[in-house]
C-alpha cells in the first residue's frame, strides 16, 4: 500500500513524464517512464515473490525504481543504472522526496560495464534501456541472477521486433519459464528454475 507522499509524488512525474515526452525532440530527452498498470504489476510481483534485491537497467527519472523500491521489505535493496546525467541527477532527487534514497543504489554508467563490475546476485531483474544491447548482456545477468530468480523486459508488445531475439532466446532456453503480461507496453516475465 502507498502512502499518500508517494502516491502524489508518482502521480506528478507520471504527469511530468507524458508532457515531455510529448514536446521532446529526441529519445535522450525523453523519460520513456512505465505506465501506471505497470507499476502497479512490478509492486505485486516484488511482494508476491519475496523479492529483496533488484538490479534495474535504465533509471531514467526514476518513476519505475520508486514503484519497485516502495514494494521491498524493509531489508531490500534496489540497483539501478542510468546512462544519462540529468536523468541521473533528477532520479537521486526523488528518491530523496520519497524517503527511499537508503534502499536505492543509483549508478550512473555504461550499463555493459557497470554488470561486470557487479558481484550481488538479485532477485529480480527489470530491463528497461536500450534494447540493441540486451543479447549482449544476458550472459552478464544470467551470472547475477539468482536460481528463482525473475527477469521482467518492458515494451514487450509496443516493440516486438527489437526484442524478437531476446524473448526468443529466453524462451527457448530450458532454464526459463516465460509469460507475456499484457500489461502497460507489455511485459516479458521470464523465472528461472531454481
Amino acid at each position: 500500500m502507498l502512502n499518500n507522499h508517494l502516491t502524489q509524488l508518482l502521480s506528478e512525474l507520471a504527469k511530468l513524464g507524458e508532457e515531455n515526452d510529448a514536446k521532446a525532440s529526441n529519445k535522450q530527452s525523453k523519460y520513456l517512464n512505465i505506465t501506471h498498470d505497470t507499476g502497479e504489476f512490478l509492486a505485486f510481483l516484488i511482494k508476491a515473490s519475496n523479492t529483496r534485491r533488484i538490479l534495474e537497467l535504465g533509471t531514467s527519472n526514476g518513476y519505475s525504481t520508486l514503484w519497485m523500491a516502495s514494494a521491498l521489505p524493509f531489508n531490500g535493496h534496489i540497483t539501478t543504472i542510468e546512462g544519462h546525467e540529468h536523468k541521473h541527477q533528477q532520479a537521486r532527487s526523488n528518491f530523496e522526496k520519497a524517503n527511499l534514497d537508503v534502499q536505492i543504489h543509483s549508478v550512473l554508467g555504461d550499463i555493459s560495464t557497470t554488470l561486470k563490475q557487479l558481484e550481488t546476485r538479485y532477485d529480480l531483474v527489470f530491463f528497461d534501456a536500450d534494447r540493441a544491447i540486451y543479447m549482449d548482456i544476458i550472459a552478464n545477468i544470467e551470472q547475477l541472477l539468482v536460481p528463482g530468480g525473475i527477469i521482467v523486459c518492458d515494451n514487450a508488445t509496443s516493440h516486438p521486433q527489437e526484442l524478437k531475439d531476446f524473448m526468443h532466446y529466453l524462451s527457448q532456453s530450458p532454464h526459463y519459464t516465460t509469460a507475456l503480461i499484457p500489461v502497460g507496453k507489455g511485459e516479458f516475465v521470464a523465472h528461472k528454475a531454481s
